[in-house]
């Protein structure tokens, strides 16, 4: 396997998860909050994030599909896996890997809000504002791209590359 080029190092995504969790704390002080993270891109993510946050915190995860495949989302959003807890009433922090079209983060959102939880927020390590579709916008942001597509710390290619540390620039080869 050829080495990609690399966006942001372990060392950089490790730093700003930091602050980002710190951020967190801060704005959830003394309160609790559920994690709801996005299968599977989201998960190394989450995992990272929810260390850096000294709060009581759970973890859930929802599964959707929109890039099968592919490189370029298909437009079409696919509830793969449903909550397994209420979140009625509780603080909830929807944790995604990218913010690309908005399509996804929009259709979860509005799942999500008709559960009624008490405040739903927004964490995504990257964003890459250049192919929104859809107004969303994240409460916490790790990273602004450019429109590149990128894989590694959970994000993949067809289910390849996930395990990477480093975040990467995807390039056919």
């Amino acid at each position: 396997m050829k080495p990609l080029p690399v966006l942001f190092t372990r060392d950089q995504i490790a730093r700003r998860v930091a602050e980002m969790g710190a951020q967190i704390t801060r704005d959830f002080s003394g309160q609790s909050i559920i994690f709801v993270g996005v299968l599977k891109g989201a998960t190394v993510f989450l995992s990272d994030l929810a260390r850096q946050v000294a709060l009581d915190a759970t973890f859930d995860f929802i599964g959707v599909s929109s890039y099968g495949g592919d490189t370029r989302s298909s437009g079409e959003v696919r509830l793969t896996k449903d909550l397994d807890q209420s979140i009625e009433d509780h603080n909830v922090i929807l944790v995604e890997d990218i913010l690309d079209t908005g399509l996804t983060l929009n259709y979860l959102k509005k799942l999500l809000a008709a559960h009624q939880p008490r405040d739903l927020r927004l964490a995504t390590l990257l964003d890459k504002p250049a192919r929104r579709i859809e107004p969303v916008e994240a409460d916490y942001v790790g990273f602004k791209i450019p429109d590149q597509f990128v894989v590694g710390y959970g994000m993949d290619c067809a289910e390849r590359y996930r395990n990477l540390p480093d975040i990467c620039i995807f390039t056919e080869a």
